[in-house]
């Protein structure tokens, strides 16, 4: 499946940026003109059913990560996931073949826990929730849940909320669900983790487990998932030797 993208910069070295759960590539409004300006071409990808790239009733994981190689190609330069995208990415490292990656406030977890409720879920109660959560990210609402982000910010979260496909979402759930393993985490690639710290994701004693797998974990203190929303700064100084 051929994937809708934003590009800033040009040139032979590429980077190469995915979103998580409900985003969009245009999350990266700062982000792809800053590593722009470092030397790259940037090219941030819309993964099925999020932003203007086609919906996927059917998918899985499989199907993310191979829709991200034939849109991307393989061997870009440095490649950078957040949440979900970082979850395509680790899934599609074999056949990507990036010189360095970064995984932005993910675990790298190899297995869905099975007491975790949500992956007890059927499909009507995910499609419930992701249709609560998507329907209650308007950008009222994110000044009052998200009040150090940018109105830019709010404003680039509630589009990409309005573009959700949520039974994209349902399916993609649903086959993790089905089939919990995914690709064990591997630094074979020259590999970073970004956290936030506190992290609801990533918690310190993970961070020590994945330095231990030969991560480098770098943590921002006092930022939220997405961590450059408020903390834009901080975060293009974690990808310093990386970027």
């Amino acid at each position: 499946m051929r994937l809708i993208t934003r590009q800033w910069g040009d040139g032979d070295r590429v980077a190469v940026l995915l979103h998580g759960m409900m985003g969009s590539a245009e999350q990266f409004w700062q982000v792809g003109p800053a590593l722009a300006k470092r030397g790259y071409r940037v090219v941030a990808v819309d993964l099925p059913g999020h932003g203007h790239s086609p919906t996927a009733h059917t998918a899985d994981l499989a199907l993310f990560a191979a829709s991200v190689v034939e849109t991307v190609g393989s061997q870009p330069e440095l490649t950078l996931g957040h949440s979900l995208g970082a979850v395509v990415l680790a899934e599609a490292l074999p056949a990507l073949r990036p010189s360095k990656a970064v995984y932005v406030d993910v675990p790298l977890s190899d297995t869905t826990p099975a007491d975790d409720p949500e992956s007890q879920e059927d499909a009507d109660k995910l499609t419930a929730r992701f249709t609560l959560a998507r329907d209650g990210r308007t950008v009222e609402a994110l000044r009052i849940s998200r009040p150090t982000w940018s109105e830019t910010d709010r404003r680039v979260e509630a589009r990409a909320a309005r573009r959700f496909d949520v039974a994209t979402a349902v399916a993609l759930e649903l086959a993790h669900a089905k089939n919990p393993t995914t690709r064990p985490p591997s630094a074979e690639t020259p590999s970073l983790v970004i956290r936030a710290d506190p992290s609801r994701f990533v918690s310190r004693a993970r961070a020590a487990e994945l330095q231990k797998l030969g991560f480098e974990v770098r943590s921002i203190p006092g930022a939220g998932h997405s961590i450059w929303y408020g903390h834009f700064a901080e975060f293009m100084t974690a990808l310093d030797g990386w970027a």
